[in-house]
């Protein structure tokens, strides 16, 4: 064979090789995500401000002339105190009808009182038969006869029945000052008939700070007309709007991460998850059914000392995690026939692998069968990946 002819059968394989590897189909340039295990978290999140536990509204017993109010917001207050000073007209003090609504006011009082005084009666047994039901959840849990989240359950009873006795006692001084207050009016009614000038002086129920000053100017007010607003800025909580399809998942008792409220983010826990909704209509115009859930703060006090009343508070509710979980991107998923599949890299091509899920968490899903930990998957898949195609990580 000559030079020439083995020359032109050399040059003729060369072109048809060349064509062959240009029509053959390329490699899709694919993104690769790998299949972990890891800590995987499933929670909610939503805005939420945080406001005083007991806020107390001091209105005017009374129709008179008010005396300029000098306490300003943040003021401390003692239980006791003088916070504003009424003169009442001389027509009301001789007015035999007023006097009847006061006398009405006292007797009204002291029953008052007396309901508060038994509910706190009730709200004591119920705190000491909560530390009794815990003392023998805490010795069944250590026998192993009673589960982990049974004993927690007691200690959240224990809680909020303290919370309800404490708020019981503040109860039961509220209707001890409404009393006073109710006998200061009659007694300073019959002093006036007698003669006698006479200045009726509210005193604040409780102990705290002033939240709000809603009167400061001397003039007449009418019976009833709020003037101060006072409680303790350090007994603080955090109350949330959740979608009621949200609300539902949240049980009191669950652990909660309050972010972005100003400094580092704290720990809570749930107290209660209101069981009427509300309608409210977003910021884009769209009516959402909405349930209120009250938060305790359990971090140390230090850790929030620049909260105060009515700040923004992020509220992060858990509702479900696991240290060690197998778990793929979300964005790697997707609907095949009923359930959900992936694609996975082997040997440089794609496969098909239907998989279940099990719980979500925004970007990360939880997978219970079909892969293992260490496997390639496609990440966002188009329509030119299908099962079989030849791919190559993106750069």
């Amino acid at each position: 064979m000559s030079r020439a002819r083995l020359t032109l059968i050399l040059l003729m394989l060369a072109m048809a090789g060349g064509l062959t590897w240009g029509f053959l189909p390329r490699p899709v340039a694919v993104e690769l995500a790998q299949v972990a295990r890891g800590p995987l978290i499933v929670s909610i999140e939503e805005e939420g401000q945080a406001r005083v536990r007991d806020r107390y509204v001091i209105h005017a017993p009374m129709n008179g002339y008010l005396r300029r109010i000098e306490l300003k917001e943040g003021d401390p207050v003692r239980r006791g105190q003088v916070l504003a000073v009424l003169e009442p007209t001389r027509a009301d003090a001789l007015d035999p009808r007023t006097r009847a609504q006061a006398l009405g006011q006292l007797r009204a009082a002291e029953a008052g009182l007396a309901a508060a005084i038994e509910e706190a009666r009730a709200a004591e047994a119920e705190a000491e038969l909560a530390q009794q039901e815990l003392k023998r959840a805490e010795a069944l849990g250590q026998a192993n006869f009673l589960s982990r989240a049974a004993v927690d359950q007691a200690r959240t009873r224990v809680s909020r029945s303290e919370a309800v006795r404490e708020a019981a006692r503040h109860a039961v001084d509220v209707a001890r000052h409404r009393l006073e207050t109710a006998r200061a009016l009659l007694a300073h009614a019959a002093a006036l008939n007698a003669g006698k000038a006479e200045r009726l002086e509210v005193r604040a129920p409780v102990a705290g700070k002033v939240l709000k000053r809603v009167r400061e100017s001397e003039g007449t007010v009418a019976a009833g007309q709020p003037l101060l607003e006072i409680g303790d800025p350090e007994a603080l909580e955090v109350v949330v709007d959740v979608l009621s399809t949200q609300a539902v998942r949240i049980r009191p008792g669950g652990r909660v991460s309050l972010e972005r409220w100003g400094g580092q983010p704290l720990t809570g826990r749930v107290r209660t998850v209101e069981p009427a909704g509300f309608t409210k209509v977003s910021a884009l115009g769209v009516e959402e059914q909405r349930v209120r859930v009250i938060v305790d703060i359990t971090s140390p006090r230090a850790a929030w000392q620049g909260l105060g009343d009515a700040y923004r508070v992020q509220a992060r509710f858990v509702l479900w995690e696991a240290r060690d979980v197998l778990q793929v991107p979300a964005s790697s998923l997707f609907r095949h026939n009923a359930g959900w599949a992936v694609f996975v890299v082997e040997g440089g091509k794609a496969r098909l692998r239907p998989v279940q899920l099990g719980e979500r968490a925004g970007l990360a899903v939880q997978v219970v069968a079909g892969l293992k930990a260490g496997e390639q998957v496609i990440n966002h898949p188009d329509d030119r990946i299908r099962d079989g195609v030849r791919v190559r990580p993106r750069p």
